[in-house]
Formats: structure tokens, sequence, C-alpha cells
């Protein structure tokens, strides 16, 4: 008892240490004096940030022509290849369990051979996940294919939004991660709308080029500066950091800040699965891994995968319509990036929250009209809004801030296993929402849309109760000021 008690006296110690250097920067923060370095990277220093973000966010490209490329493909790929629909079935969500597999082997990834290293990695799948598709003649080759780029988007679905965290600056870190959200939406709506004009194989020879420009680009740009302090490399670390800064900005305080952090968060034990579930960790990993199941619970892959049978049952043509859904999501995606450093993550996110409500609620009523024959020329504008402004609420928040959260809420000795998990939950609530959307509209149709209505108001409440506000603040001083609530 004793020992326990001493072990657990000194990892107080220890929390006390991460909190006490950062704690009059959080206040300061807090009551809206931020504070400012003694020279600030002027924007033409932050060329290099910029250029990091770009080469990292090809991966997220990468990752939307996955998920884009079953939607257009599927009649031709069952012409021929001569698919039944279940094997098409197969193929299609295949995707999502290859997408676990990688979500749990990300953070482990990443943390081992570095950020730099867990993209190749995810490049390498996704290439021969694609090669495999463009030669395949039977379903084998095909399924093999989607479970290698299904692994490769899951490893890219953390290490992306974690690495471009630990390289932005604190003033641009919002905008720069919510341009991984906007990137996954451009590389699926691309893929929709050429995937009208080329062959199956042709799509899938396509989807190599983020990969391919990825690849290039990770030779030209640095390592996350956080992940070198975390591995020992102080060299490397500083000199990173000065890449990422520019040559003339004054990085000391920063260097000695994450420096300080990391040496002191060293001290602790390694963390595995269930050391996530102590005390000192348990409120970052409800922040992360609830806003995942906010996030997908909320009914998103089953909207989308209604989305052209809601159209065509108002009249409007599904592919007139799916081409609007996949311009309003990435415009307001964008809108959603220039403003999250501005209004912050909370309000975002309630917003966004907000409107989910309201979009479910319109479905759900253009359901429950054409039901009871109520009403009907009232049902096609009902449904058309509703999705629309579902979509469009889901992109202005719900789509992006919860990677943006998860990119900085976890501490850098938890990030690895903490991010695998919120990652993973993730997946799992896209495979479940997709699976049962179809039981739950034989079960009642505006049923199934209330029910997302009541978990969107829930995730809002949660938001407000649980969320911190991370806007403005480095990672270090998130977390003392987490570990002082």
């Amino acid at each position: 008892m004793a020992n326990n008690e001493d072990i657990e006296n000194g990892e107080s110690c220890v929390q006390e240490e991460i909190r006490a250097p950062l704690l009059s920067r959080v206040e300061t923060a807090g009551n809206g004096d931020e504070e400012k370095p003694l020279k600030k990277s002027s924007n033409e220093e932050r060329c290099m940030v910029y250029l990091t973000t770009f080469i990292a966010v090809c991966g997220s490209y990468a990752f939307g022509c996955c998920a884009g490329y079953s939607s257009p493909t599927q009649a031709s790929i069952r012409e021929d290849v001569k698919l039944s629909l279940a094997e098409y079935s197969l193929f299609g969500s295949i995707l999502t369990f290859g997408a676990m597999i990688g979500a749990i082997t990300s953070g482990k990834i990443a943390d081992y051979i570095g950020r730099k290293g867990a993209m190749i990695v995810s490049s390498a799948f996704c290439t021969a996940g694609w090669l495999s598709i463009y030669f395949a003649q039977g379903a084998l080759l095909l399924d093999i294919g989607r479970l290698a780029t299904g692994y490769g988007m899951g490893v890219f679905s953390y290490v992306v939004p974690v690495f471009i965290a630990e390289i932005a600056p604190k003033d641009l870190r919002g905008a720069l991660t919510t341009v991984n959200q906007l990137m996954i939406c451009t590389g699926v709506s691309v893929s929709f709308i050429i995937g009208t004009f080329l062959t199956w194989r042709a799509l899938a020879l396509v989807g190599i080029v983020p990969c391919a420009v990825l690849l290039f680009g990770l030779v030209i740009i640095p390592e996350s500066p956080r992940w070198l302090a975390k591995k020992g490399n102080q060299k490397e670390f500083e000199a990173s950091l000065r890449r990422l800064r520019g040559k003339n900005a004054d990085i000391s305080a920063e260097a000695a800040e994450i420096q300080d952090y990391i040496e002191t968060l060293e001290r602790l034990p390694k963390a595995r699965l269930l050391d996530l579930f102590q005390r000192r960790y348990l409120r970052s990993v409800t922040i992360g891994v609830g806003l995942m199941v906010c996030q997908q619970f909320g009914g998103i892959n089953g909207v989308c995968f209604y989305t052209s049978s809601i159209f065509e049952s108002s009249g409007f043509p599904a592919d007139i319509g799916t081409i609007i859904y996949a311009i309003l999501q990435v415009i307001i995606t964008a809108l959603g990036a220039t403003l999250i450093d501005r209004a912050g993550r909370k309000p975002l996110l309630v917003i966004s929250g907000a409107g989910l409500v309201l979009g479910c609620l319109l479905t759900a009523s253009s359901f429950y009209l054409k039901e009871h024959g109520l009403a009907l020329a009232a049902v096609p504008a009902l449904a058309v809004t509703g999705i629309l402004v579902y979509i469009g609420a889901f992109s202005a928040g719900m789509g992006a801030v919860p990677w943006v959260v998860m990119s900085e809420i976890f501490p850098i000795n938890i990030k690895g296993v903490a991010g695998s998990l919120a990652t993973l939950v993730n997946w799992f609530g896209a495979w479940a929402c997709s699976y049962t959307f179809n039981f739950l509209m034989s079960w009642s149709s505006y049923g199934t849309f209330i029910l997302y209505a009541a978990v969107n108001a829930l995730a809002i409440l949660f938001v407000i109760k649980v969320v911190p506000e991370t806007k403005g603040r480095t990672l270090e001083q998130i977390q003392a000021a987490i570990n002082t609530s």
C-alpha cells in the first residue's frame, strides 16, 4: 500500500510540474490577452508551414478518393467483373473494416517511425490497393485492393490532423487542421464527378496521384518537432522548428515550452489502452472519443447513403442533386476553415449541432407527410431542404472540428494510443450507422430522422458541458487547462 501511495504521490507531483510553468499563460489566454512571441513569424516565414500542410493534406485528398470511389463505379464494376449485388456490397463495406485496422495500428506506427513515416506507410498501402483494383479480373483482387486502401484511410485519418496540429503555430492550428476535412470532401466530390466520365480502372489510377505527390513531398518537408523532441533528437527538433517558424523567428520560448513539457511527461509510465481510463487522462479521452461518437451516430453516413434516393423521391434529378450536395459540402467546409480560429471550436460545434437537428427534423417531416398523405406538394421541397441543411451544418462544424480537437486534446505521451482509440470509435460508428440505416428506415422513415435529431441534440449538450475551447492556445497550454479543471 505504501508503494502505491508513493507512486500516486509521485505522479501527482509530475502533473503539478506539467501545470505550473503554463498556468500563468493559460490564465492570460483565458482573459483574452494571448501571449505574444518576442518576434512574430511573418507570412513569408510561414511558407514552410503552408507547404508542409499542403503536402500532408494530399493524404486527406487520397482518403477522399478512396471514400468516393464506389459510388460512381457500382454499375460498371458489376457489369465488367460480373459481381453480384452481395459481392459488390462486400467490396464497398470492406473499406470500413480496413480503416478500423488502420485506426488500431495508426497511433503505434506514428509514435514508432514518426508522423512522416506513418504517412509513407499509408501511401504505400493506398497505392498497392489502387493497383490491385486496376488489375482485378474478379472479386478477390477487388476486395484485397479495397481492404488495402481502407487500411491507408484509417492511418491517414489519424496521422494527418495530428501532424498538422503539431507543426502549426497556435494562431493557425485550427484553420490548417480543418483543411484536412476540406481535402477529404474535395477528394470525394472530385471522384464522384470525374467518375461519371472515366472508366472504373482509370479512376483507380487517378487515386494514385495524391499518394505520389505525398511521397515526393515528404522528402522536402520537416518531421513534427514535437515527435522529434519526444524521441530525444534535440538537434533535429530545433532544426525542424526553425524551418517551420522561419529563420528570423524567435523560437526559444516555444522550443523551451515544448521541451520542458515533454521532459516532464517522460517521467510518466508509457501509456497502454487500459491506462487511458485512469483519472488523469479520463477527461481528455472522454472529449476526444465523445466527439467522434457525436459525429458518427448523428446519422451522417445514413444521410449520405440515402441522398440519391431522397432526391429521386422528391422529383429532383439524382445526379445533379448529388453534385450540388458535394459542391455545397466543399464550400461550407472551406468557410468553416476560415472561421475556426476566429469563432472558436465550441461555437462552430454548437451551431453545427443546431443545424443538424433542424435538417433531421425537416427530413423527418417530409417522410411523415408522405407516409400519411398530407401536403404532398411540400414533400419534395422539405426533403431537399432538409438534406442540404443537414450536410451544410455538418460541413460547418461537426465534420471537421472533432478531428481538430482530437489532434489537440491528448497529452503527447498517450496521443498514439488515445488517438487510435478515437479513430477506431469513429470508424466503428461509420460502419454501425451505415449497417443499421436500412433496418431503421424499414422500421420508420420519419422515426429514423427523429432519432438522429435526438442524438444531435444530446451532442450539443455534450459540447456545451464537456468540451473546452482550445482556440489561441498552444498544445501545452491546453493540457495545463484540462489538468487544472
